[in-house]
């Protein structure tokens, strides 16, 4: 019994998860999911590229960690990999529920758990009939969304990430002007999705929750934290920073309660849940405070983001990875990133109740930041998680 790795090219979180393998002295199995053929018949499958054979390796592997980008590449695979009597992690049931945010929410409603105030209209706003005429439903979708929540509302695709088409709309012109822009897509297959602007401050949470075979949920005790002033969408990838910080037990017990809503019965499990603290205007510092802080912490994070962007990742993984290191514990060192993170660690303790979720990652990209600002290795976690499922065999 094996364990195998499926990917559709190798980027830091999959080298560093068979790097992360070959310590801990397992044995990973590649295999490709992309310009690839699989075949059903009357004699069974095969998976073939057009050069090599992965049929009977495939074969001989127990349980596939599931890499796949892709969203729908990867809810296809776990449900060929399940097929095929693979286990799986993660699951093609978790797998579908965090396609769709809106699954999501509903799963997290389900068990009694804190989300944004949602909304949810299942039409269109340009629909064409059978005879061609053009129905346009965005008035409608308009008075919907403004008679269930408040002034300011948050257009999000179902399907989408890294906060793209994420949009705010603060008056009704701006609200039909992003409703007229939606259009059915691989990321908003159908309707409109919104929800009430929630008042988080200057950040949001990326908590980890994993659970081995025979084991409980467990949430990790610490967190990344996106952090910044750039845009009301706190995600790096708009150019804010992250801080890793430790978390108030009440939101560890939610977010374990969160990974039972999402997991289901599932042997094995790795999540990434969004979330984020209903601060309103319970803050402890000013905001100027911070943007001065941020402003000192910027060289050194620049510095990190020069290391992320070195091909040599590409050339020399080992030697990229201890650069990334050493360019991390210079930017946590300085004084303007521990100031940063205690601001944050004392609110989310003062407002530790009002947390919310919002989304999971079935998938997160950990490598290069939640690795090393939160001290969590999502690679021993895969691995560990497969591993369990091998034992209970």
């Amino acid at each position: 019994m094996s364990i195998g790795i499926l990917f559709e090219s190798s980027e830091t979180d999959e080298k560093g998860i068979k790097m992360t393998a070959e310590e801990m002295g397992i044995d990973l199995t590649y295999i490709p999911f992309r310009k690839v053929a699989i075949r059903l018949d009357k004699n069974g499958y095969s998976l073939r590229t057009k050069g090599k054979d992965y049929t009977n390796i495939l074969k001989d592997i127990t349980v596939v960690l599931n890499r796949a980008q892709s969203k729908n590449r990867r809810l296809f695979a776990a449900n060929i990999l399940e097929a095929f009597g693979k286990h799986v992690i993660n699951p093609q049931c978790v797998e579908y529920a965090c396609f769709s945010k809106l699954r999501t929410l509903l799963h997290f409603w389900k068990a009694g758990i804190r989300i944004p105030d949602t909304v949810y209209v299942p039409v269109d706003p340009n629909e064409k009939t059978l005879d061609g005429r053009e129905v346009h439903n965005e008035e409608d979708i308009a008075d919907l969304m403004q008679q269930e929540l408040d002034n300011n509302i948050v257009i999000k695709p179902d399907a989408g990430t890294h906060g793209k088409s994420v949009k705010l709309a603060k008056e009704r012109e701006e609200l039909l002007s992003i409703i007229r822009e939606v259009e059915p897509s691989i990321i908003n297959p159908v309707g409109v999705l919104a929800q009430n602007l929630v008042q988080k401050w200057f950040y949001d949470l990326r908590i980890i929750v994993t659970k081995e075979y025979g084991k409980q949920p467990y949430c990790y005790p610490t967190a990344l934290a996106r952090a910044g002033f750039k845009d009301f969408r706190t995600n790096t990838f708009l150019g804010n920073m992250v801080i890793g910080v430790n978390l108030p037990q009440h939101i560890r017990d939610v977010s374990a309660k969160c990974g039972a809503a999402i997991g289901g019965d599932s042997e094995a499990y790795v999540l990434a849940f969004d979330a984020m603290v209903d601060v309103g205007d319970n803050k402890i510092v000013d905001d100027e405070y911070l943007k001065a802080e941020f402003d000192k912490l910027e060289p050194s994070f620049d510095a990190v983001k020069n290391v992320k962007r070195d091909k040599t990742k590409r050339t020399n993984f080992p030697e990229w990875n201890k650069k990334l290191e050493a360019a991390f514990e210079d930017y946590k060192n300085q004084d303007a990133y521990l100031n940063i993170k205690n601001v944050i660690e004392e609110n989310m303790e003062k407002n530790k109740q009002k947390i919310m979720f919002h989304e999971t990652n079935a998938c997160p990209e950990f490598w290069e930041q939640t690795r090393l600002a939160a001290g969590i290795d999502l690679a021993e976690a895969l691995l560990k998680g497969a591993q369990s499922i091998i034992d209970s065999e």
